[in-house]
């Protein structure tokens, strides 16, 4: 975590393969947040240019329908002094339901299209993302519009953020 960066994405816990490789979004939903972002895997895990903050730091495993939810007791005890360190964040990226709830509380639509689709309603400072695992394909087929309308937008903003 760098002071410097003005680029935070919130994700939601490492999954099986991260938890093995200790690495952030080194996965196939890696791939797809950072073709959604226009970054490299330099810029990606460039520490001073983006911050990667998850809403728990473990794996907490895998349950009937995918991975369990991030452990409740994480976040509360240690996410508020986290976030106070990084004062010079201009975008938040916001991802999945679990960092939703965190950083939106009431703030969100009735479920996750809604929430994205009103984008606009957090510009500049944070966009709401869907996660980007492949588990979400169908997701991704039934709102063209995400790619379409908002992809483009959060590039654009990143791309004023980061320096040349």
């Amino acid at each position: 975590m760098s002071k410097k960066a003005k680029i935070l994405v919130v994700g939601q816990a490492p999954g099986r393969r991260v938890h093995e490789s200790g690495i952030p979004f080194d996965d196939p939903s890696g791939d797809r947040l950072r073709r959604w972002m226009g970054v490299d895997k330099t810029v990606f895990y460039n520490p001073d240019q983006i911050n990667i903050v998850p809403m728990g730091f473990c794996y907490p495993g895998t349950g009937a329908s995918g991975d369990l939810p991030p452990r409740p007791e994480c976040a509360s005890q240690w996410r508020s002094q986290v976030m106070a360190q990084m004062q010079n964040v201009e975008l938040t990226l916001v991802i999945g339901r679990y960092a939703i709830d965190w950083h939106l509380g009431k703030q969100q639509g009735r479920n996750l299209t809604e929430t994205v689709r009103n984008w606009r309603s957090y510009w500049p400072d944070q966009v709401v993302l869907p996660h980007p695992s492949p588990r979400n394909n169908m997701w991704f087929k039934r709102n063209d519009w995400f790619e379409a309308e908002l992809v483009p937008a959060v590039q654009g903003r990143i791309s004023a953020l980061l320096p040349l």
